[in-house]
């Protein structure tokens, strides 16, 4: 940065010797002191490396050249009039305009148009001669129009002239600011790092300080071929005429250049890159729609292939009922001629034109839609299942709930089907499983064990229904010492003289839940022994039963 520097300013020392000046020359550098001039380059926050190319550039300026230096959004935040005259236009400021800057501390808006103008009128620029030179690393933030600005300016000025150096601008963000500059016959600048605002720099104050132009200028040289720093982009649009993709982050665009059977280079976004040139075989990809063309890419002028894809943009959003909030875990689907996809709760698709059938599923309920879509067309659609919520829990007994999470539940269709069974809808574990259902009657069970009982109920869309189903039971707790196995039957016996079973097993402690009612434990030992224990089951107590050779014991609590 430091040899271009000297190259500039030798350039700068010639053009002051070597031009008649008519009056000394005067301009006032405007420097951006906003919260975003804290963004990195290389590591290096833009504010130092502005610092250090006024530092730099402004240490050797001709005698007649007067400069003076304004910054804004340096003191306060928020506020569109915080700006600033930190130098005065004088003389030999060099030093002044680099301490000046050395303290700025940016922190707010963007004015830069107010700042320009309020620089034109310190300059009297209606009466004499004015050149501003802005430097900004942003855009307009206090609603006032740049361009506008350049075109009054220009109207009203003897002979005034802006320059916008852009300091780390985008391309788009620069054609916004540059118009300012060409309305009053100045320059707009790019300058992507240190070295590019040095010479940015050094080339604007160079415009200021030649007063006239060189009386015989030499023949200008030869044209030699210009290199470009990038070579290769991407032109996009989804349909024929319609606007261009230009954001070079957006995930739904993917690009890959392939030659001789081999990937070169690939990337997402709208790229602006350097490629070594030759010829590429281009494969772009808008979501599901592939492209391929052939390309040839030459250092001396910018690639940009051209694709219309054919496509619009489908954003869904899926809702269990009207005035619900977007309801996250619905499945959404999209069909379209030749494919599909699919997301969650509410998502945004790329889809080729034409006709597209989207689906949103919320619990047991669903809805679809067909419609067409034109290319370059953006359509949202809010999907509303209409559904109800069924909340489910158990009782042993009323005012008992069930807290363990082994209760299993079973939610059916209330209709029976001829041969007597019912639709499930759902199943879960444990006490308040949520439902999300079609308006309707439904059949709630709820199971513990050997206990089970049912409760039907009726689901309302957009509204939430507590279901309660009380199985009418205790627990019983057995102990069986030196039991090899057991099993546990109903006390009443079937006409055919059989029990029924309501569980078994082979460890010498076992919990379980059973409706109210009498019960036998059947215990069987080693020595092929059994022991029979009769014990009863009180709805929403527990009973404890020892069960040993020979002996029977039951505890109610």
């Amino acid at each position: 940065m430091k040899l271009l520097h000297k190259t500039m300013l030798g350039i700068i020392a010639a053009l002051g010797l070597a031009i008649p000046v008519m009056a000394a020359e005067r301009a006032i550098i405007v420097l951006d002191g906003s919260g975003s001039m804290w963004a990195q380059i290389d590591g290096e926050a833009r504010i130092t490396i502005a610092r250090e190319t006024l530092s730099e550039v402004l240490s050797e300026l001709p005698a007649d050249l007067e400069l003076g230096l304004m910054s804004y959004g340096h003191r306060e935040k928020g506020n569109c009039g915080d700006i600033e005259m930190l130098v005065e236009p004088a003389a030999n400021t060099g030093a002044a305009i680099a301490g000046a800057a050395g303290d700025i501390n940016p922190k707010g808006m963007t004015p830069l148009s107010d700042a320009v103008r309020l620089a034109a009128e310190e300059l009297r620029y209606t009466e004499e001669k004015a050149t501003v030179i802005l430097i900004t690393d942003g855009l307009e933030t206090c609603e006032v129009d740049p361009c506008a600005l350049g075109g009054e300016l220009e109207g009203q000025g003897i002979d005034f002239t802006a320059h916008v150096l852009g300091f780390g601008l985008s391309d788009e963000e620069g054609r916004q600011v540059a118009c300012l500059a060409e309305n009053t016959g100045g320059k707009y600048l790019s300058a992507q790092d240190g070295n590019d605002l040095v010479e940015a720099l050094t080339q604007t104050v160079a415009e200021v300080a030649q007063a006239e132009p060189e009386a015989a200028p030499e023949p200008a040289p030869a044209p030699q071929p210009v290199v470009l720093e990038k070579n290769f982009t991407i032109e996009m649009t989804l349909a024929e005429g319609g606007d261009l993709l230009t954001d070079e982050n957006d995930d739904a665009v993917y690009w890959e250049l392939n030659q001789g059977g081999d990937t070169i280079d690939y990337g997402y976004g709208i790229p602006l890159k350097q490629i070594e040139p030759g010829e590429y075989e281009l494969l772009a990809r808008f979501g599901p729609i592939e492209q391929t063309q052939s390309v040839e890419i030459t250092a001396e002028e910018l690639a940009s292939p051209y694709f219309v894809m054919n496509a619009g943009i489908v954003i869904l959003r899926a809702y269990a009922s009207e005035g619900e909030p977007v309801a996250d875990g619905a499945a959404l689907n999209v069909y379209y001629e030749g494919g599909d996809d699919y997301g969650y709760g509410e998502g945004t698709f790329e889809v080729p034109a034409g006709q597209v059938t989207v689906m949103a599923k919320v619990g047991q309920g669903e809805v679809s839609e067909t419609f067409a879509l034109a290319a370059g067309e953006t359509v949202e659609k809010d999907l509303v299942a209409g559904v109800g919520l069924a909340v489910i829990n158990g009782s042993y007994v009323e005012g008992m709930a069930i807290e363990d999470g082994g209760m299993a539940v079973n939610v059916y269709k209330a209709a029976k089907a001829i041969d007597g069974s019912r639709e499930e809808v759902g199943y879960g574990y444990g006490p308040g499983n949520e439902y999300q259902l079609t308006p309707g009657d439904y059949v709630a069970e709820v199971r513990m064990n050997a206990a089970r009982a049912e409760v039907p109920f009726t689901v309302v869309g957009g509204e939430r229904v507590e279901v309660d189903v009380i199985i009418d039971a205790g627990v019983a707790a057995l102990s069986m010492p030196e039991a090899k196995s057991f099993q546990v039957f109903s006390a009443r016996k079937d006409i055919q003289g059989n029990r029924e079973d309501m569980g078994y097993g082979y460890d010498t402690e076992y919990q379980t839940t059973l409706p109210e009612g009498d019960y036998v434990v059947v215990t069987r030992y080693d020595d092929d022994s059994e022991t029979e224990t009769a014990f009863s089951v009180v709805a929403g107590e527990r009973v404890e039963v020892t069960a040993q050779k020979g002996v029977a014991k039951s505890k109610s609590k």
